[in-house]
């Protein structure tokens, strides 16, 4: 494996970034953040660069690996050129500063959104098929850093994640959590969807050994496996904060679908958004499930299971939550 002096984590005040950089600190490896906005956890450490702005790269990257984390990822984004300014030309942007600097390797942060709505247990040869502007600017960016990869003696390894959960995490997992913990919940469907997510204790070690291995090129999905159905997901949940080995009350996918569809059209008329609609339906009741060859990268073995993951969240954010831990919003 290899040691670098210092990494550059672009895109690292955000929740994965943190995280990695605080695994870094643990292991008094040297870094540095940039982004456009500060880092509360690490602000000595942190420098300002749009990763839009080819000049404010040039000035702050002086590592000798960067880790791209930067992107436009939220779905009600709508200047949708914003996707291509910050997912596509920033990468672009990245890969000069690095071919200037003779910098050799980047590790950068896809998803599995290149894949669209691929079906279950798609692995890393699937099939390239975004559905939104997310997903085809992410695979957009891959397409440049390979290009940058081919061109000398360079390294490139692309990780492309799963739903990413944790402690301080504000988006899509949090949310159904937080349902189940309030007692409005209420299960849709038969519960036999898989759902594959990554728990950011393992997501932040897989990114630390990618940026040690010694591999000139390679592509990853991000998961932590075996997949949890919907049942096993919310009776773990339910055992955890409530006591009780169920699911509780189920409705079936057909009522909740007309549920969904009759709060979109509250939606419509009020302006005002209500915790159901029938996407939210539809994807609660759809199988997101993708297979992963991260062990292949030096043996890797994340140091959670999924279950441990998912409980230490629950642990932090419902049974003894600190009001001073720092949160992150995101979809």
């Amino acid at each position: 494996m290899k040691r670098f002096s210092k990494i550059t984590i672009v895109g690292g005040a955000g929740f994965v970034g943190t995280n990695l950089c605080q695994r870094l600190a643990d292991c008094q490896i040297p870094f540095e953040i940039i982004d456009i906005k500060p880092s509360k956890r690490f602000p000595d450490k942190c420098k300002f660069g749009d990763v839009r702005e080819l000049e404010s790269l040039r000035s702050t990257i002086t590592g000798d690996v960067v880790v791209n984390l930067a992107a436009v990822h939220r779905d009600d984004i709508r200047d949708k050129s914003e996707y291509t300014r910050t997912n596509v030309e920033g990468a672009m942007n990245i890969a000069q500063v690095c071919t200037e600097k003779d910098i050799r390797k980047i590790v950068f942060t896809s998803s599995v959104a290149v894949y669209g709505f691929a079906k279950p247990g798609t692995d890393e040869t699937g099939a390239i098929n975004p559905f939104n502007e997310y997903g085809k600017t992410k695979h957009q960016a891959e397409e440049k850093l390979r290009s940058w990869q081919r061109r000398g003696d360079n390294e490139l390894i692309i990780v492309r994640p799963t739903v990413i959960f944790g402690e301080g995490n504000r988006g899509n997992v949090y949310n159904l959590l937080r349902q189940i913990s309030s007692g409005n919940f209420l299960m849709v469907g038969a519960g036999r969807n898989r759902k594959s997510m990554a728990y950011i204790g393992n997501i932040v070690a897989f990114l630390e050994r990618c940026i040690e291995a010694d591999q000139k090129y390679a592509v990853f999905n991000y998961v932590d496996t075996p997949d949890m159905d919907m049942n096993s997901l919310v009776r773990q949940v339910r055992t955890v904060l409530k006591g009780k080995d169920n699911v509780g009350i189920r409705l079936p996918y057909w009522i909740g679908i007309i549920l969904g569809y009759a709060a979109d059209g509250f939606t419509r008329i009020t302006g005002k958004r209500l915790p159901i609609s029938s996407i939210r339906i539809k994807k609660f009741c759809s199988s997101t499930a993708f297979n992963s060859a991260k062990s292949e990268l030096d043996g890797f073995v994340p140091p959670f299971t999924l279950q441990q993951g998912i409980e230490r969240t629950l642990q932090s954010e419902f049974i003894s939550p600190n009001p001073d831990n720092e949160v992150f919003y995101t979809e």
